[in-house]
């Protein structure tokens, strides 16, 4: 039964503008044992990373007011922030977007509708390095 919550102990924050998209993200993550926080666009997350100092950070690319390469830029930029992975959420998947949203410093680029397989690897993916012990920090 080990399996079934993957993500046990792992904090997520979900930045998106659409409801459906947050609460199909919150229901995915927490069914997998992650404990999620949900922000509804960039100025809104960008406190809750403060707040809540996430494991991993989902953001969508295209919000009001600070969109999410503007949001990752700000979380890379920040000292104590830079190291939490950011996964972009986005329906549009154009060479020029996934170039736009690697500058920004997003860790991966996922399409939507995502779905829980995808969710949950993307989040596996992105905290089981940092479970390791670092070196020299």
């Amino acid at each position: 039964m080990g399996d079934t919550m993957p993500l046990s102990g792992i904090k997520a924050l979900l930045i998106d503008d659409s409801n459906t998209i947050r609460r199909s993200g919150e229901i995915f993550l927490t069914q997998a044992g992650c404990q999620v926080a949900l922000a509804e666009d960039g100025f809104d997350g960008l406190s809750r990373m403060m707040d809540q100092r996430p494991d991993v950070v989902f953001i969508d690319i295209m919000m009001p007011r600070l969109d999410g390469y503007q949001t990752c830029a700000l979380i890379k930029n920040n000292r104590e922030l830079k190291g939490t992975p950011v996964i972009m959420l986005t329906s549009k998947d154009t060479l020029f977007d996934r170039a736009r949203a690697r500058l920004a410093g997003s860790d991966q680029y996922l399409m939507k509708p995502f779905n829980k397989k995808s969710l949950v690897e993307a989040v596996i993916s992105h905290t089981q390095q940092q479970k390791e012990p670092r070196n020299g920090n």
